[in-house]
């Protein structure tokens, strides 16, 4: 961000140190994108444990969205950001503007869809969030996730509804007639910027706060209820004391899970809410936003596509074993361990009808 914000605008060009400069920040920005999200939906694939948790499938598709953002998306804006000119033509400038409308949308609907299946899991009852969320059901969400972005993407913008009523302004700045170049210029009308912009990070932010706040206040009240237990004493007898040992776990695992969940969307938070209150705000003050301050505030979204991964590998543990073990070519020290290993002599009993190893 500070490379790109102390860049001379587009009309000044750029010198080599600076193209040089650029050039490697943003090739490390993508290079990132592309290999963190590859590495979570491989991941997925291949850990059967991963593939057993529903909210991995949220994960998975959402890694998909950012990887398609650093492979479609960014190479050509960063090529049009460092030749300072436009060389793909007005059409694919407009399928490239509709994909980032598109994958943009559909990440923080991912997030939307993610943080209500943590709050089916750890608010509600078990029987409720198996209800709640079955294979049909995450289906339909995730098909949602990529259906809906397209009516504020590649409809209006094919369509050219966001540029009526100042299609002269786009077309002025366009074409750099001191340059002879040309410029990938995406601007919207007032009634685009609002509904873009509502749809796409407003109203599914609103709902992530309201999921979020709730599994925090769910998350402190079983928490208070643990100690009153714990004050009371713990019943000795070992049929009554597991439940509670197992709520206890659950509900443990659980708000670790959701708190991941929650850096990972305050973390996207961050890096989009400039850009899309930028968004609505310049179409009322007359489309005077700095240049570079627009393309500061897009390139800080983009380099959200790459942050996910890097939070799953610090933050989730199950996550971050996964990764060890692709990357370690499947070193048996980070596989899940075993109650023995191999060479230690070990024998069988059972205990109220489960196999146990002992020593």
């Amino acid at each position: 961000l500070f490379f790109v914000s102390v860049l001379p605008s587009s009309s000044e060009g750029f010198g080599v140190a600076e193209k040089i400069v650029l050039l490697t920040f943003i090739s490390a920005v993508i290079l990132m994108a592309i290999l963190g999200n590859l590495l979570v939906m491989v991941a997925v694939c291949r850990d059967r444990q991963l593939r057993k948790i529903k909210t991995n499938y949220f994960i998975v598709s959402l890694a998909f969205a950012d990887l398609l953002v650093s492979v479609l998306v960014m190479p050509f804006g960063a090529i049009e950001l460092v030749q300072d000119n436009w060389i793909y033509g007005e059409m694919f400038c407009l399928v490239r503007t509709s994909l980032d409308v598109l994958l943009t949308t559909a990440s923080i609907l991912h997030l939307c869809c993610i943080s209500l299946d943590r709050y089916y899991a750890i608010c509600c009852q078990p029987l409720v969030y198996r209800n709640k969320m079955t294979p049909l059901r995450i289906a339909v969400m995730l098909g949602g996730c990529w259906v809906i972005p397209t009516f504020i993407s590649f409809l209006p913008i094919m369509q050219g509804w966001n540029s009526i009523g100042i299609i002269d302004l786009i077309q002025q700045r366009q074409f750099n007639k001191a340059s002879n170049s040309t410029y990938c210029i995406f601007m919207v009308n007032k009634p685009y910027a609002i509904t873009c912009s509502v749809v796409a990070f407003y109203i599914p932010f609103f709902l992530m706060v309201l999921a979020y706040y709730r599994i925090y206040v769910t998350a402190r009240e079983h928490a208070r209820q643990i100690r009153v237990l714990q004050r009371a004493g713990a019943p000795t007898d070992g049929r009554q004391h597991h439940p509670d040992q197992h709520s206890t776990h659950r509900m443990k695992t659980e708000t670790k899970a959701a708190k991941t969940l929650c850096i990972i969307m305050g973390c996207f938070c961050l890096c989009w809410a400039p850009f899309f209150i930028t968004n609505i705000v310049d179409p009322f003050i007359n489309y005077t936003v700095p240049g570079k301050l627009w393309t500061a505030f897009l390139w800080l979204g983009y380099i959200n596509s790459g942050l996910n991964p890097f939070l799953y590998a610090f933050l989730n543990k199950s996550f971050r074993r996964a990764f060890l073990i692709i990357l370690c070519c499947g070193d048996e020290r980070y596989r899940r361990p075993s109650i023995l290993g191999q060479t230690v002599p070990c024998s069988t009993t059972t205990i109220n009808g489960s196999t146990h190893v002992l020593r």
